[in-house]
């Protein structure tokens, strides 16, 4: 009998704090600080506007719609109740692709932190990098075949002792450096806090702390295990957000105060400002230590990632929009074929490394065209829940005050249009080939990905049912 585990007893549901730590453990990635920190105490800006035009919006809006469809959970049935099976499989192929384009940043993070287990140089080697990133994603790919139940157990421990310790080591160290009078690398004023609003290299930045943010909606695939979701799945976001809001920002200035702009790697950004600070402190030996708790937690990260846009896809094969092969589910409930599938693709952008001018260019232009993609499946998500309206209210789910549901999809929807036009200008610092042919590549890119989508569309029989 389907929802029942195979001894005959309803399977045992993820809690709260198991919900809000894979959460967190999937999105609140220590990785990509060292982006962030490239702009200096503007930062500090851009996040408070980042959580206010896209996290905040994005959660209450996830939240919503996880308690209002509890028995099916995602993007696809969200955004079905609003535009039908063909703009929800848009939707859903765009929150899939973008991570097979993501993959490879988190992944070369973790090889360029592993790195310093062996030889810190390795860390800026394109053979290891491309090597170490093959064998982690395949490897990662093969245990999520157990299932969400084993992988959010392993995200959960992952979270706690490989995420929110080394964030919490970065922001204390980054406090006691300062106390301790050592030079601080930004300022810390009007001016440089709040950007100019029309040609600052600044708003750039948005890219990187936009990418930070995603990923809140992927729990709602979870909905049928987590207890009591109308009750939890608000008090998770909510948890989630203060949690990802104060780490990531305090992280992040940590870093743009120890290390200075031209000098920040995105690869290993992370072991290069603790490196620092324990050289300065005179505790090399915990180096060691912290690279291993940081690559635990993006494993924890990783698992999350892998199986949950997945799992969004399978419930759109299942209506016809890909080929029946690609249905195939196992024992526990996975998509074998859809995970060894991706597995393939994203080996296969992880090479792009070789043709990028550097590693630092490799990383950020991919960091940007994953946020592009992703940017249109929430467009879809906040017009989707314009188009729905507000719950019933005889509905026992979760409700935002009334007119506050049309103030977060407006002010998602604009946040979400900001960040795609931004993305088609490249950073300074970072060479990733002069504006027009940097726009032209990700314009390009955009269109590859999407095109797929739209073929899938086509090929679908209408009218009719499953």
């Amino acid at each position: 009998m389907r929802g029942f585990g195979y001894n005959g007893l309803m399977p045992k549901k993820i809690s709260l704090f198991s919900l809000v730590l894979l959460i967190v453990a999937a999105i609140d990635s220590i990785r990509n600080l060292p982006a962030t920190a490239l702009f200096g105490s503007s930062l500090i800006f851009f996040f408070l506007f980042s959580a206010v035009v896209f996290l905040i919006p994005t959660s209450l809006i996830a939240a919503e719609f996880s308690s209002r469809y509890p028995e099916e959970g995602g993007v696809f049935h969200w955004i079905r109740h609003a535009y039908g099976r063909r703009v929800a499989f848009v939707a859903v192929w765009l929150q899939w692709i973008n991570t097979m384009v993501w993959y490879p940043t988190i992944l070369s993070f973790i090889a360029g932190t592993a790195a310093y287990l062996i030889q810190p140089e390795l860390a800026r080697n394109k053979a290891f990098l491309i090597g170490m990133i093959l064998v982690v994603f395949w490897g990662l790919t093969l245990l999520n075949l157990k299932g969400i139940h084993i992988s959010s157990k392993i995200n959960s421990f992952c979270g706690m002792i490989g995420t929110l310790i080394p964030m919490t080591l970065l922001i204390a160290l980054g406090i006691a450096w300062a106390l301790l009078g050592n030079p601080i690398q930004i300022e810390f004023s009007a001016e440089s806090i709040f950007p100019a609003f029309s040609g600052s290299q600044n708003w750039v930045s948005l890219i990187a702390i936009m990418a930070s943010f995603l990923g809140m909606e992927l729990s709602g695939v979870h909905v049928n295990d987590v207890a009591n979701p109308q009750k939890n799945f608000p008090k998770a976001m909510g948890l989630s957000v203060l949690i990802l809001l104060s780490t990531m920002l305090f992280g992040s200035l940590s870093i743009a105060a120890v290390i200075p702009k031209e000098e920040i790697r995105l690869v290993d950004g992370i072991m290069q400002t603790f490196t620092r600070f324990f050289d300065a402190f005179g505790i090399p030996g915990f180096a060691p230590i912290l690279t291993v708790l940081i690559i635990v937690g993006s494993f924890g990260g990783m698992i999350n990632w892998l199986l949950s846009p997945a799992k969004g896809l399978l419930q759109a094969a299942e209506f016809g929009f890909l080929p029946i092969f690609f249905t195939k589910i196992n024992r526990s409930g996975v998509p074998v074929r859809l995970l060894i599938a991706q597995a393939v693709l994203v080996s296969f952008f992880c090479l792009a490394i070789i043709l990028m001018p550097s590693i630092n260019a490799f990383y950020w232009f991919f960091t940007n065209l994953s946020t592009e993609l992703y940017m249109l499946m929430y467009v879809l998500m906040f017009l989707a829940a314009l188009k729905l309206g507000r719950p019933p209210r005889e509905a026992q789910v979760f409700r935002m005050p009334r007119g506050t549901r049309k103030l977060a999809c407006a002010f998602g929807l604009f946040g979400c249009f900001l960040t795609i036009l931004i993305g088609y200008r490249p950073p300074e610092g970072i060479y990733v080939g002069g504006p027009l042919l940097y726009a032209i590549c990700v314009g390009i890119g955009n269109i590859l990905l999407l095109a797929p989508a739209i073929y899938f569309c086509q090929r679908l029989k209408e009218p009719g049912s499953r």
